[in-house]
């Protein structure tokens, strides 16, 4: 990939994303389930831009969303209402009731509460809700605890027996419609023992409540499957889904996955260029015009991603010396690498983060009044812009607006 004719082009820092990758990563995960029911939702929080969301619809991907936000953005770009599914522990009554109308496939439940706000809701709308419920099945996933979401610990889920009152009272409601099972025990898994140990735990529980009557039609699965950030060993996909339906065999399900990094993670870059080094009596320092507002993931999880000089100035060859890679954000937290093995490097050389595509602009902020970045896809060899840069205007315009209509008050 010509990154010195992308920032030339686009300026840095920038996102580029392979699209080509990304359908090939989407078509190998649903190939992996052939034969066989299944409904693969890529999970929008992963990287949500359109023209990525776009790109999958016309796979027939379905979305996993987390927002109404989310479900939003999938209608727009063409993804069917009925492979779109609703997830997470905070919906707002507001987002229950726009999901009812919009008639999307099923709402995932995380509590009692909420499963009464979801049938108080449609009993207003005179509607009957399509919900599964989150199964928490208190298993190790062996990931950074911040995603980890398949302990007793964690915010998500329910247990076993809260699970069964659930269902029995959806059941027994004629505003309620329990089609599913759905069980996400954390991100980045790079282990298929957890996986294999939560599917079959969740499948026998199934087993029971199909004896109890309750029609079942879905099994989520959820997300997770990991990629080599540093040379991880991953879990083929092959072994995943034998996993799955090995454990499902004899059930009449329509398999649901939800990926997201390991669809669009190893097909992003972000580009950056050096302002300038800086060397302490300790420490060198790489100063980037990137920075933890474009590239979270590095500051949040301590990930790290591969890092390599894309474009010298001058190419001649230097020895390499440690080096961490930071930004120009007032917060010491603000770097994108640590100890990375770097030559020598003067203003306007290029730095290209690799594995890049998941949980990067998707969790990139205004902090520090700085303009969020552009993405561009490169397609059958064809780059174009996804989003545009940013300006100062598009940040202030608002409080701007607002700001005005006060003073012109005062007066």
């Amino acid at each position: 990939m010509d990154f010195l004719s992308l920032a030339q082009k686009y300026k840095t820092p920038l996102y580029v994303y392979d699209l080509d990758r990304i359908k090939e990563q989407f078509l190998n995960f649903k190939n992996a389930f052939f034969g066989r029911k299944v409904l693969i939702c890529y999970a929008l929080k992963a990287n949500s831009n359109l023209s990525v969301i776009h790109t999958l619809s016309c796979l027939e991907s379905g979305a996993d969303c987390v927002s109404i936000g989310e479900v939003r953005r999938a209608i727009l770009v063409g993804v069917k209402k009925y492979r779109i599914i609703f997830s997470g522990v905070g919906k707002s009554d507001e987002e229950i009731k726009e999901a009812l109308e919009t008639d999307i496939l099923f709402l995932n439940v995380e509590s009692q509460q909420e499963l009464e706000r979801i049938e108080f809701i449609a009993k207003e709308l005179d509607k009957k809700a399509r919900i599964s419920v989150r199964l928490n099945p208190n298993i190790d996933p062996k990931t950074h605890p911040y995603i980890s979401t398949g302990l007793d610990e964690n915010k998500f889920g329910v247990d076993k027996e809260t699970a069964l009152k659930l269902y029995l009272y959806a059941k027994n409601s004629p505003f309620l419609e329990p089609v599913g099972i759905h069980f996400h025990i954390g991100s980045q898994l790079t282990d298929l023992a957890p996986i294999t140990a939560s599917v079959e735990k969740v499948a026998d529980f199934a087993r029971s409540l199909l004896a109890l009557k309750i029609d079942l039609k879905f099994f989520d699965v959820g997300g997770g499957l990991g990629i080599a950030y540093a040379n991880e060993k991953t879990i083929e996909l092959y072994d995943y889904a034998q996993t799955i339906l090995r454990a499902l065999k004899g059930l009449d399900f329509t398999i649901i996955c939800e990926p997201g990094r390991y669809i669009v993670g190893e097909s992003g870059y972000l580009v950056t260029k050096v302002l300038y080094e800086k060397h302490t009596k300790t420490k060198r320092f790489v100063i980037v015009d990137g920075a933890m507002n474009d590239l979270m993931r590095p500051t949040l999880y301590q990930a790290v991603h591969k890092v390599r000089v894309c474009f010298k100035n001058k190419p001649q060859k230097d020895s390499e010396s440690l080096c961490d890679i930071v930004g120009p954000i007032c917060e010491s937290g603000d770097y994108l690498a640590k100890n990375v093995m770097l030559p020598s490097l003067a203003s306007g050389d290029l730095i290209v983060f690799e594995n890049a595509g998941a949980y990067g602009y998707s969790m990139s902020s205004n902090y520090n009044t700085r303009k969020r970045v552009a993405e561009v896809g490169i397609e059958r060899g064809e780059d174009r812009v996804l989003k545009h840069r940013e300006n100062f205007e598009d940040m202030v315009s608002d409080e701007l607006k607002i700001l005005q209509g006060a003073q012109n008050g005062f007066k």
